[in-house]
């Protein structure tokens, strides 16, 4: 089987890629190795995403996304403008219409397992295994988009030198039951600062957020709540280490959880297969004790279920591959415009760390710009790398790693494709 282009990993870099492609005129197949695409948005349960100033620079799928959503109900607008505020069990059904709609080929439950380039051709041959039935595809371009850059690997690229430091991961959640008019009406009198806490009530239900960590030197309204719940035993301190909390769009009584962090110990990563496992186990019992908080804790939460538990953990930075540049912190900072932008964004370096008083959220003052560069190979022209395996520093990476800017790079790497043919 041959492809103008192969897209590995479906989830939201790989999804942007693959759509603009194939609406484009690329014969463009898109391999996942799960059931679902999405990755973090839907089976990461990854909801709303982050707003950020995308400077309408690569912003083409998330425009087309939206209307998709809104054909399926599966998207709200909040009150602070993020029009972001998706269903991640909805957004299932989107994506698959979205790939659908211009013919981009699918293909679940594969992954690479052998990756040849033939420099005679300048093609890629690439074997994959799916279940138990092996196939192989040839392909002119491929976009890497795997959360630990496989294809990278398999033509042993270079990646980006470790430097020893990691972002801890979460695992997230969903409560159903919940009376969110009640719970609205309790939490905004109970926390008046509306930098933390905001409410939007509709007809039948409200929308909110509301936040508290576990650092002292900031003042989270509510704090005693979980002083309480340490004391009697409801929490254990690590669970207190983050909590943030959404409505869900298109739902009168369900709340996504942005939490609870997963406390690794130094010499722990996440990508290491043994510590990946032991992080699952860790935040499902977390989220068992932060249920039962709510429960006692949260006034209309009494008769609230868990009803959704994130299939995947949140690893927030994992392999950085090395392209023909690489994005720094300096960068982040300085908001220089290269020649040829992928995309722009004004979303903090936002770094989680696993000491108290140790988080990083480094707003910038002006929009900063991911250079094309950043997304191609240093060995192969036509490979390319987009989401979390950007060739940037850690934290820079940091700062790009959020939906909205894997949105417009795996965009920008599909358009750099099409102007190639």
């Amino acid at each position: 089987m041959k492809y103008d282009l192969v897209v590995f990993g479906g989830g939201t870099s790989g999804v942007a890629s693959a759509y603009i492609a194939a609406k484009h005129g690329l014969n463009t197949l898109l391999v996942e190795k799960l059931d679902v695409l999405g990755g973090a948005i839907t089976q990461g349960l990854v909801v709303p995403s982050m707003k950020t100033n995308t400077q309408n620079i690569n912003t083409e799928f998330f425009n087309d996304l939206k209307t998709f959503a809104d054909k399926y109900q599966a998207r709200h607008t909040y009150i602070d403008g993020n029009d972001a505020w998706f269903n991640p069990e909805l957004l299932k059904i989107v994506l698959d219409d979205m790939l659908s709609s211009v013919k981009c080929a699918v293909l679940f439950s594969s992954e690479p397992i052998d990756c040849k380039y033939d420099k005679f051709e300048d093609t890629f041959t690439c074997k994959l295994n799916h279940k138990i039935l092996s196939l192989y595809i040839e392909t002119k371009y491929i976009i890497d988009a795997t959360s630990c850059g496989k294809i990278f690997q398999l033509l042993n690229c270079n990646f980006q030198n470790s430097d020893e430091k990691i972002q801890n991961p979460g695992i997230r959640f969903i409560l159903s039951g919940i009376d969110t008019i009640k719970f609205a009406t309790w939490l905004e009198n109970f926390d008046t600062d509306r930098n933390v806490t905001t409410v939007e009530y509709l007809k039948d239900r409200a929308y909110l957020s509301t936040a508290y960590t576990w650092d002292t030197n900031k003042k989270w309204a509510l704090a005693p709540l979980f002083k309480s719940a340490i004391d009697d035993n409801t929490l254990k301190h690590t669970d207190t280490a983050y909590f943030q909390l959404f409505s869900v769009a298109q739902t009168p009584d369900s709340i996504a959880f942005n939490c609870p962090r997963i406390i690794l110990e130094e010499d722990e990563n996440p990508n290491d297969p043994f510590v990946y496992s032991r992080a699952l186990k860790q935040g499902r019992e977390r989220i068992y004790r932060l249920f039962n908080f709510a429960k006692k804790y949260l006034t209309g939460f009494e008769n609230s279920y868990i009803s959704h538990i994130a299939d995947v953990l949140g690893v927030r930075e994992s392999y950085r591959v090395k392209c023909k540049t690489t994005m720094t912190k300096e960068d982040v900072l300085s908001g220089n415009k290269p020649e040829n932008t992928a995309l722009s964004s004004n979303y903090p370096i936002d770094i989680h760390s696993n000491k108290q008083n140790s988080d990083n959220l480094d707003f910038t003052n002006n929009n900063y710009y991911l250079p094309l560069e950043a997304l191609i190979s240093e060995k192969y022209d036509n490979l390319y790398a987009v989401g979390r395996i950007v060739s940037a520093d850690f934290e820079s990476q940091a700062a790009l790693r959020v939906q909205l800017s894997c949105f417009s790079m795996g965009e920008a790497a599909a358009k750099d494709i099409i102007s190639k043919n």
